[in-house]
C-alpha cells in the first residue's frame, strides 16, 4: 500500500467509525455512504503530553478571529482606547515612495518592527496604485527576499497597478511571470486594463489582452484550483475516492495554495487536519512554515485543542517557527473564550521561540488573568515567570494597566497579592506607582490592604516617600475615614516626614471643615504642632481661622492666632475684626489685639481699624466699651479722638471722658 492513508478494507467490522492506529501518528478513515461528520475525530486523537484541555466543544462561531493585529508586529490587545499609531502599511508605502539602496530600505524597516506579510503586501501595492515607480520597487524588492509571500493576488494587483498607469511593456513582462507561476488574469485587472488600453487606442494590446484572458487562464490560477478542492473536501466524506480525484487533478501544491484551502476549511477544522496530514505524507507538498502556521491558526480552538499543540510542536521540532500573526490570532480567541490555561500555554510556547511576543501582548494577558472569573495567581505567576526569564522586566505602564483592570472587576483588595508576584519577578516600584496604589487602596476603603501595601514596601527596603504617605491620607480623606487619615499622618510624622507633613495636613484640616468638625481639626493641628513640631502651611492656618470664626469659636481661632505668629506667618487680621465688630465683646478685642503681636499692644492703625468696624456695625456703645480698656496713650491718641468726635454728632450726650 502506497499511501497510509489508504481506505481499509474492514467495513464488515467498522462501517461508520474512525480508527487511529496505536503505533503510528497517522489514522485512517473508512468509508461508508453513512459516515458521520469527521468533526468527531477530535474525540478520538491522543491527548497531547504537555497540554491540557480547557473547554467543552461550542459552535464553529469560535473560528472567527477575535484579535485583528496590524501586519507586523503585535499591538496591543486592550480594549482600552490607545494612541493612534501610524499603521505598518502607511510606514512601508512612505519607504519605498523615494528611491532608496536596499541597505537603507531594510534599516528603515527594522527600526519600525516591520514583519512582511502576505497582507501587508496587498496593502502596500494598494496603496501605491498611482505610484507605480513606488510599486516596482516595493513589489521587485519583495520578489527577492520574500517571494513566498506574493500570490496570484498580489500579481494581478501589481499587474493592474502596470496596466492602469500605461507600462506596456512591463504589464507583459509580469504577465509572462505570473504564467510560469501558473497565475492567470483575474477579471477586475483584464477590465480596469482593457479600459485604460482603449482609452489609448492601443487596439492591438487591447485584443491581446482579450486572447489571453479568454484562454482560460484565470481557470488555471491557485485560487480557482484551491476553490476547487476545497469544496471537494468539504462536500464529502473523506475516502480513497476523494483521495483519488485530488491525485487525478495534478495539482502542483504551492504554499500559498494550501493555506489558502486550509484557510478555507476553518469552519472544519477536521477535514483542514485530514487534508493536511494527507497532502504532506502523500509525497505531493513538503509543509512548511507557512502551511504549519496555516493549520495551527485553524485548529487553535477550543474542540481541537489537543491537535493544536500537536502541530505547533511538530513545527518546532522540523525548525520552523510560529508566527506573529498566529501566535496574535490564536492568543485572542483562546482568551475570549476563557481559555487561560491554553493562552499561558501558548504565551510560554511562543517566549521559546524565536518570534517572541511583544510587551504589549503580556499585558493583554495579564489584563485577562486579572478579570476572569476566578483569580489564577499560579496563572499569572507562570506568565510572569517565562517573561522575566529571558531578560524583560515590568514597567510601571503595564503593571498599572493590571491594576486597573483588577478595579474594573471589584479586586482592589487582591493588589498586594497581584504585586507581590510582580515583585519577586523583578518588579521595582517607582515613586509614582507607589503613590497610585496607595491613594487607590485608602480611597475604596481598603485601609487594612493599604497598611499592608505600606509596611511591605518597607519589609523590601523600598521606604515609601513623604509623597505616598500623603497620597494614602488623602485617599483616606476622599473616603471620608478621617480617624485613618489622623493615624496615617502621626505615623507619616513619626517616621521623619515632619518637614514635609505640611500638605498632608493641609488635606486633613480641609477634610474635617468639609464635615463640619473643625474643632477636631484644631485639635489634630495643636497636637502635631506641640508634640512633633510639625510647621502647618500659611493656608491651613488661614482655612481653619475662617472655618472657627464662623461658628463662632473665637477661643480655638485666638490659639491659632498665637501658633500662626509663633510660626512667622503674616498676621491674620481680617476675619477676627469681622467678627469681634459684629458679634464679639470689648474684652474679645482686647484678647484679639493682645493675641496678634508679641509686643504689648499692636499698632495703633490696627486699633483704629477695629474701632470703625465697631462703628459700621453700628455697635457705638461697644466701641466706647473697648475703648475704655484700652491703654492710656490710645485713648489720648488725636487719631482716636478725632474718629469719636467724627461719631459724636448724632448723640447729644456730653463727649467721652478720655482722661486716664
Amino acid at each position: 500500500m502506497r499511501y497510509s492513508w489508504r481506505l481499509l478494507r474492514l467495513r464488515a467490522h467498522f462501517r461508520s467509525h474512525l480508527r487511529i492506529s496505536s503505533n503510528s501518528s497517522h489514522f485512517q478513515v473508512l468509508s461508508h455512504p453513512n459516515l458521520q461528520s469527521l468533526r468527531s475525530l477530535s474525540s478520538l486523537l491522543p491527548k497531547h503530553p504537555l497540554h491540557h484541555t480547557a473547554s467543552p466543544p461550542t459552535s464553529d462561531s469560535h473560528f472567527t478571529s477575535i484579535v485583528k493585529p496590524r501586519y507586523g508586529t503585535l499591538r496591543t490587545f486592550s480594549s482600552e482606547p490607545a494612541a493612534e499609531q501610524e499603521s505598518d502599511h502607511t510606514v512601508v508605502v512612505h519607504i519605498f515612495s523615494k528611491s532608496r539602496d536596499v541597505d537603507e530600505i531594510r534599516k528603515d524597516l527594522e527600526s519600525n518592527g516591520i514583519v512582511i506579510s502576505h497582507d501587508l503586501v496587498l496593502e502596500v501595492l494598494g496603496k501605491l496604485e498611482s505610484n507605480p515607480d513606488g510599486a516596482i520597487r516595493f513589489f521587485d524588492w519583495v520578489s527577492g527576499d520574500y517571494g513566498e509571500k506574493l500570490s496570484s493576488k498580489s500579481y494581478n494587483l501589481m499587474l493592474g497597478i502596470l496596466g492602469v498607469n500605461g507600462l506596456v511593456k512591463e504589464f507583459w513582462d509580469l504577465n509572462c511571470n505570473m504564467k510560469k507561476k501558473g497565475y492567470g488574469i483575474s477579471k477586475t485587472v483584464r477590465d480596469k486594463v482593457l479600459e485604460k488600453f482603449e482609452k489609448d487606442g492601443l487596439e492591438s494590446e487591447a485584443e491581446k489582452l482579450r486572447d489571453v484572458y479568454a484562454s482560460g487562464s484565470i481557470d488555471k490560477s491557485p485560487e480557482k484550483i484551491g476553490s476547487i478542492v476545497c469544496k471537494l473536501v468539504r462536500n464529502n466524506v473523506w475516502g480513497e475516492d476523494v483521495e483519488q480525484q485530488l491525485r487525478d487533478m495534478s495539482v502542483s501544491f504551492s504554499s500559498d495554495m494550501v493555506k489558502m484551502i486550509l484557510e478555507n476549511l476553518c469552519t472544519e477544522p477536521a477535514k483542514a487536519f485530514i487534508f493536511f496530514r494527507w497532502i504532506g505524507e502523500s509525497e505531493m507538498f513538503k509543509h512548511d512554515e507557512q502551511t504549519y502556521n496555516a493549520m495551527a491558526r485553524v485548529l487553535g480552538r477550543e474542540d481541537c485543542i489537543d491537535r493544536f499543540w500537536k502541530v505547533v510542536d511538530e513545527m518546532r521540532s522540523h525548525g520552523y517557527e510560529m508566527e506573529v500573526e498566529t501566535f496574535a490570532k490564536v492568543l485572542g480567541r483562546f482568551c475570549k473564550r476563557r481559555m487561560l490555561e491554553e493562552a499561558v500555554n501558548l504565551y510560554v510556547f511562543a517566549m521559546a521561540g524565536g518570534n517572541k511576543p511583544s510587551m504589549d501582548c503580556l499585558t493583554f494577558l495579564l489584563k485577562k488573568i486579572a478579570v476572569s472569573k476566578h483569580l489564577d495567581l499560579d496563572l499569572f505567576s507562570r506568565t510572569l515567570k517565562i517573561f522575566s526569564e529571558t531578560g524583560n522586566v515590568l514597567t510601571d505602564s503595564m503593571v498599572f494597566a493590571v491594576l486597573k483592570s483588577l478595579s474594573t472587576v471589584g479586586r482592589i483588595g487582591e493588589y498586594n497579592e497581584v504585586l507581590n508576584i510582580m515583585k519577586e519577578y523583578g518588579y521595582v516600584f517607582s515613586g509614582g506607582m507607589q503613590r497610585k496604589v496607595a491613594y487607590r487602596l485608602s480611597k475604596t476603603g481598603k485601609s487594612d490592604e493599604a497598611n499592608d501595601f505600606m509596611n511591605s514596601l518597607e519589609a523590601s527596603g523600598c521606604n515609601p516617600d513623604n509623597k505616598t504617605w500623603a497620597s494614602l491620607i488623602e485617599g483616606h480623606c476622599a473616603a471620608g475615614d478621617l480617624a485613618k487619615a489622623s493615624d496615617c499622618i502621626h505615623k507619616m510624622v513619626e517616621k521623619g516626614g515632619v518637614p514635609s507633613a505640611g500638605y498632608a495636613l493641609d488635606l486633613i484640616v480641609n477634610a474635617y471643615c468639609q464635615k463640619k468638625r473643625e474643632t477636631d481639626a484644631s485639635h489634630l493641628l495643636f497636637d502635631l504642632v506641640d508634640e512633633k513640631q510639625l510647621k502647618p502651611r500659611h493656608s491651613t492656618y488661614k482655612t481653619l481661622i475662617n472655618k472657627l470664626l464662623l461658628r463662632g469659636e473665637f477661643k480655638e481661632a485666638l490659639k491659632l492666632l498665637g501658633m500662626m505668629r509663633n510660626h512667622e506667618f503674616p498676621p491674620f487680621i481680617e476675619p477676627f475684626i469681622s467678627y469681634v465688630s459684629k458679634s464679639g465683646t470689648a474684652d474679645d478685642a482686647i484678647g484679639f489685639l493682645k493675641g496678634m503681636t508679641s509686643k504689648k499692644f499692636p499698632s495703633t492703625s490696627v486699633v483704629l481699624h477695629l474701632f470703625e468696624a465697631f462703628f459700621q456695625a453700628g455697635r457705638h456703645g461697644d466701641a466706647q466699651d473697648f475703648l475704655s480698656k484700652c491703654p492710656g496713650y490710645i485713648r489720648n491718641h488725636a487719631d482716636v479722638l478725632d474718629l469719636f468726635y467724627s461719631m459724636k454728632p448724632v448723640e447729644a450726650a456730653a463727649p467721652p471722658n478720655l482722661a486716664s
